[in-house]
């Protein structure tokens, strides 16, 4: 809002902001949040794709889903608001409490009003059914649930088999759920950011991107956002550039703040700013004259000269050659500004006042600085790359002969990928046996991560493992430790490196198709499943998954446990003849709740007029999961195929 009133004179007031602006609303069907307050995560990017949202309740309802326990309903409830999908109610009595939200329960408010006009309850004791639930207190839940069920069958005509269906879903729902008044909040900051991304794009960006100067993971992130935009974000300039991300108003571009630029602080920054307000800069000597050395020392010209803020008053590799002369002019001219020769030379006047002044001779470097030099440069002294990327020849390539770095992760552990990017780092070590193996670090566009050279591959291409050279690798996922745990951080042990050549890059004939991402290993989602049940039964998890790709760190690793490929199946297809045998409809999905994974369920209704639906969820079609389900329905009525 600060960037906005000054690049666009635009005074914002939130609470007056429209809840109905259709800038925003297209926003959000495109999926376009990243930097939007809580709804950025691929996965909710790809539901407000989906949902398309079209009213503030949309929203609301979206923070509140996307929740471990109520996640599994959003599917149903898009295609409920599309009217793909008929709207149902267990019983008849919830549909006041729940047809806002196309009789999905999301919001504790939603069981409160239950348990008031179904059950008969007070609101105190509505309340009660809250905290009994909501945290899980074992003894005032045996005490409620008696009165909840008979309230059900006196006050609300329902049969008590259906009051307790309603319980056993309360009971595994409220673990999770929001309350509607924190939702809608937690809503109300997601629409107003996604209000100002809708109508001032850059300045949310320079906004954000401020906000997260330290962080160049995420810096990457959003100035590969800013080119989905449309804006470009540019290297700093002395001219243009402020303490912080600045915008260039109507031009859809940002500039890097040059307090952002190593070596640069923000006092150094707020000379150059003081020095500014008597006009732009219009010459490396006019700035040598007006900025204070006292401020601003050799360090600070030299990263500025290399991160490109002095472009537009000469080259980088002459500005850089000249360094010693520039900043001795700019020590000198203060020095007698200072003792008053200045004032002197100039009462002198006319013709005899230029030939005393000092002025500034750049000689011509007899080397000049190359392009991958200067990309470097950027690289070390703002985290990233922002005139070019060193691999924006290779794009083509890696994007259809390797997996981006961000596939790396533990989910896909033991999996055979393919990766590639520039080498950042090479550390080499001996072995016992005396041999020398790597590890190696490389980059892509996307991320980073770690390869593992063992001594019988090292042996054939060490040689070749240079800083900057781009690499393709084959080999096997590991993020186990020594005793075999699933840890949070992925390396890939290498079978096989290839030096990426320009003849490579030149000669190559594009396919058009990107390599598929990994499956996610069998072992990886029997722990998943183990975790899940440690934490609801309150033991600790053996090991967690970290699902965003961890800045590697150089550790000796042993070879990951081999699992066998998975056979995925298509569908698992349940057959269930009475629809409203509730207690086998909560078996069987609480069966499924315990076992999931890739494979879609469908579950057939009925026995003369047979439906057919997609359940919300998909399992781990293992044959623990069958058997039980063969037992609960019986073996004619679970098919896999």
């Amino acid at each position: 809002m600060r960037i906005i009133r000054k690049a666009y004179k635009k005074e914002i007031n939130l609470s007056e902001l429209p809840l109905d602006d259709k800038k925003t609303y297209e926003l959000f069907q495109r999926g376009d949040t990243t930097g939007v307050f809580q709804l950025e995560s691929a996965g909710m990017k790809r539901y407000l794709r989906g949902l398309k949202p079209t009213t503030f309740e949309d929203i609301i309802a979206m923070v509140a889903l996307y929740r471990p326990g109520p996640m599994q309903f959003i599917d149903s409830f898009i295609r409920r608001k599309h009217g793909e999908e008929e709207i149902t109610y267990l019983h008849s009595g919830m549909k006041n409490s729940l047809k806002n939200t196309y009789g999905i329960l999301v919001y504790q408010e939603q069981f409160m009003q239950i348990s008031k006009e179904w059950c008969g309850f007070t609101g105190g004791q509505a309340d009660t059914l809250r905290k009994a639930v909501g945290k899980k207190k074992i003894d005032l839940m045996k005490k409620v649930k008696p009165e909840f069920v008979e309230g059900a069958v006196k006050v609300g005509g329902a049969t008590k088999e259906i009051a307790e269906t309603f319980w056993t879903q309360l009971e595994e729902f409220a673990n999770y759920c929001f309350n509607k008044s924190h939702a809608a909040c937690y809503g109300l900051i997601a629409y107003w950011t996604a209000y100002l991304k809708a109508h001032y794009p850059d300045a949310f960006m320079a906004a954000l991107m401020t906000s997260d100067h330290d962080d160049t993971d995420r810096l990457a992130i959003e100035i590969t956002e800013c080119k989905h935009m449309g804006i470009s974000v540019l290297s700093p300039d002395v001219n243009e550039s402020f303490v912080e991300f600045a915008v260039v108003p109507n031009e859809n571009k940002i500039r890097f703040g040059m307090s952002a630029v190593k070596g640069v602080g923000v006092g150094a920054v707020e000379e150059v700013l003081r020095a500014r307000e008597d006009g732009p800069f219009t010459s490396v000597e006019d700035f040598a004259r007006r900025v204070s050395t006292g401020k601003f020392n050799r360090k600070a010209w030299e990263s500025l000269i290399k991160s490109g803020a002095f472009d537009d008053m000469g080259d980088r590799s002459d500005l850089l050659f000249n360094l010693d002369s520039i900043t001795s002019f700019a020590s000198k001219l203060q020095k007698e500004a200072a003792s008053g020769q200045t004032n002197l030379f100039g009462m002198l006047g006319g013709d005899d006042a230029a030939s005393v002044q000092s002025t500034l001779h750049l000689q011509k470097a007899p080397v000049k600085h190359d392009d991958k030099e200067r990309l470097m440069w950027e690289r070390e002294l703002l985290g990233l790359y922002i005139s070019a990327h060193p691999l924006d020849r290779y794009e083509t390539y890696l994007s259809e002969q390797t997996q981006p770095l961000t596939q790396l992760v533990p989910e896909y552990d033991s999996r055979m990928m393919t990766v590639g990017g520039i080498i950042s780092t090479v550390r080499t070590i001996v072995t016992k046996s005396g041999s020398k193996m790597a590890f190696v670090g490389i980059e892509d566009k996307f991320g980073e991560g770690e390869i593992i050279v063992f001594p019988n591959l090292y042996e054939k291409v060490g040689a070749k493992l240079v800083q900057d050279a781009v690499i393709r690798v084959s080999g096997k996922n590991s993020a186990r430790d020594r005793d075999g745990n699933l840890g949070n951080e992925s390396k890939l042990i290498a079978d096989d490196i290839i030096v990426i050549t320009d003849n490579d890059i030149n000669g190559y004939e594009s396919t058009g198709r990107k390599m598929d991402a990994p499956k996610i290993s069998s072992a990886v989602k029997k722990e998943r499943r183990e975790a899940y049940r440690n934490q609801k039964n309150g033991a600790s998890p053996k090991s967690t998954v970290k699902n965003d790709a961890a800045k590697p760190q150089p550790k000796t690793h042993s070879a990951p446990v081999n699992v066998a490929p998975e056979i995925p199946a298509s569908k698992l297809f349940v057959y269930i003849k009475d629809p409203n045998d509730h207690s086998r409809l909560v078996k069987m999905k609480s069966v499924c709740g315990e076992n999931a994974g890739t494979t879609d369920v469908v579950l057939v209704l009925g026995e003369k007029e047979k439906s057919a639906m997609r359940l919300p969820f998909k399992v781990d079609a293992n044959d623990n999961l069958l058997s039980q389900l063969k037992n609960t329905l019986g073996e004619e009525c679970v098919v896999l195929k």
